[in-house]
């Protein structure tokens, strides 16, 4: 389902007629309102300590902070790529629709939402607001381990648009549009986490936190749109430290309408420890 709003913001976004793709969240009414449908796999991508002091009835636990990638030469994507499917043949994500959820609509379900939409799964959507939302609207919480229930394989095919790698970012530093989800204090380098400290030239930080409300749901679309004040056209890449982050900035882009938007999966884990790679 699009929303459509009639808006228009100041400078080079126009909100007017623009398709809002809310389809990639998902309410706690509505999935409340399916619970217990065979066709439904629930994903909990917290951690097992988080998952194991209380769950979303029938969700099993993929804690995917374990799946960090920063390898982005052609043959490291293609590894990304069958580890992916992989992971989701495991989980039983084929022919399902698949719904994940962290504590919020946070940076974890943001990644495995990302990673379905980039092996073009048809059918995936984050909990709006994550278990704190569940919780505080009263609804059921579970305390036993669901097992994985595989499927045999996993038939998503990757979506080249959806990804990008240091080499195409080093190439047109001027002509991407890059957004640094990290902290200011990362972006500008008085907190090192790897051999270099810095940003990717050209890029603006705009953090991943201010994506959300103050209840952990998502902004709506044209508080969205005021955040990342770009032209509709823009080349945007999102990165991070490890691709989490960047992730959810790629579903705040989209939500809010921009429609070319990628992912540097490798982030700074790669491009700030390869000396080679420029940095301001």
């Amino acid at each position: 389902m699009c929303f459509k709003y009639s808006a228009v913001i100041s400078g080079t976004i126009n909100l007017d007629t623009i398709p809002i793709p809310r389809h990639m969240l998902i309410s706690t009414a509505t999935l409340s309102s399916i619970l217990g449908d065979p066709r439904l796999l629930i994903i909990d991508a917290r951690s097992f300590a988080e998952y194991s002091k209380g769950h979303i009835p029938g969700a099993v636990n993929l804690d995917l902070f374990a799946f960090h990638w920063i390898d982005t030469t052609a043959e490291g994507i293609k590894n990304f790529e069958r580890q992916a499917a992989t992971l989701f043949a495991a989980v039983g994500a084929e022919g399902k629709k698949v719904v994940l959820y962290d504590n919020v609509s946070g940076m974890l379900a943001a990644r495995g939402l990302w990673m379905l939409m980039y092996m073009s799964h048809p059918d995936v959507a984050m909990l709006d607001g994550g278990i704190t939302k569940w919780r505080n609207d009263g609804l059921q919480i579970e305390t036993g381990t669901n097992r994985f229930k595989p499927s045999r394989s996993f038939s998503g095919s990757p979506n080249p648009e959806l990804v990008i790698g240091f080499e195409e970012i080093r190439d047109n530093l001027e002509r991407l549009e890059i957004v640094d989800a990290r902290s200011p204090e990362e972006y500008y380098g008085s907190v090192v986490r790897a051999a270099s400290a810095g940003h990717i030239p050209t890029s603006l930080n705009i953090d991943w936190n201010l994506n959300l409300s103050e209840d952990g749901t998502f902004k709506n679309p044209i508080d969205l749109s005021a955040l990342y004040r770009m032209p509709r056209d823009s080349q945007i890449v999102t990165y991070c430290h490890g691709g989490y982050r960047a992730a959810h900035s790629f579903l705040a882009l989209r939500m809010a309408g921009f429609k070319n938007v990628r992912v540097y999966l490798g982030s700074w884990g790669e491009w700030g420890n390869n000396v080679d790679l420029p940095v301001e």
